[in-house]
């Protein structure tokens, strides 16, 4: 690569080009190799990695089993997308863009998929009635920044993470073009927050916990190498508070661990957490 390209009349896909992420990316969809997906006994099947996205999934899993519904629990199986498990047929079965989380609800007569975070965090939001108001203004308020956070995350990942972290060379119109974005995104959750104990309003519902695994990330500084003082994350107090309430959260501190190498691969039942030191689900141990 060089730091100035001509674009040709008609681009070519060049698995060179790919960077970090050459042995995953390509301009098709579809199945590489034919693999079923494993199935437990829970109604909800998860398919995820421990990435923000995933996160989403597992914090709201958590969450409702934390409030008491036992109809909630879930067997979570790890993808491993640098190892392309995500193209495997019976993962492209539940989900044609290939993207962790997936979702399978067994809960009734029929199984069906659920797939892209927002919507495991709809279905399973409406299904038990928790975490997403059901009358107007607040249903409306919680819609909205629930979208706001799916229109905001590819700035923040696959547009300043990507270009900040990973990109093999460094454009300085990239950085600067995603790092004032990603900081006029965490200025617009700074001046809600400001107003109001969370996104949609003074309760915790599905908004925060879409905008929370990006954006506290980041905020942390367990995000993109030093991005948290590249960005002066500190500038955003109000933010700050907000990560801080939602990180205590005891449901959002086994969330955050499935599915992830610093926590627990899988997870099939709630014994699976005991295999952890008790200061990981305390929240002492910072960076997991």
């Amino acid at each position: 690569m060089s730091e100035e390209y001509t674009p040709p009349k008609v681009w070519t896909w060049d698995k060179a080009n790919g960077g970090a992420f050459a042995s995953v990316n390509r301009p098709t969809a579809g199945p590489t190799h034919d693999k079923d997906l494993p199935v437990g006994d829970h109604p909800f099947q998860l398919y995820s990695l421990g990435t923000p996205n995933g996160q989403k999934a597992t914090i709201m899993l958590e969450e409702l089993l934390e409030a008491g519904i036992a109809e909630a629990e879930y067997d979570a199986w790890l993808i491993k997308i640098f190892e392309g498990d995500q193209f495997s047929s019976g993962f492209v079965d539940i989900n044609p863009n290939s993207k962790i989380p997936a979702l399978v609800d067994h809960s009734g007569a029929t199984p069906f998929r659920v797939f892209e975070s927002g919507a495991i965090l709809m279905h399973l939001a409406e299904k038990f009635g928790k975490f997403l108001p059901t009358q107007n203004p607040a249903r409306a308020e919680c819609l909205s920044w629930l979208f706001w956070q799916i229109g905001s995350a590819p700035f923040m990942g696959g547009g300043f993470g990507h270009f900040y972290n990973y990109a093999p060379i460094k454009i300085e119109y990239a950085i600067h073009r995603y790092a004032m974005e990603t900081k006029r995104l965490f200025d617009v959750a700074n001046r809600r927050l400001a107003e109001s104990r969370y996104l949609g309003g003074e309760d915790y519902t599905i908004a925060d916990i879409a905008a929370y695994t990006w954006m506290g990330n980041l905020y942390r500084g367990e995000a993109y190498g030093d991005a948290a003082t590249f960005l002066s994350m500190h500038e955003y107090e109000h933010v700050g508070r907000w990560v801080g309430e939602i990180d205590q959260r005891p449901a959002v501190l086994r969330g955050r661990l499935v599915n992830s190498a610093k926590g627990i691969a899988e997870r099939h039942s709630a014994a699976d957490f005991d295999s952890l030191p008790p200061e990981k689900l305390k929240g002492i141990v910072k960076g997991f």
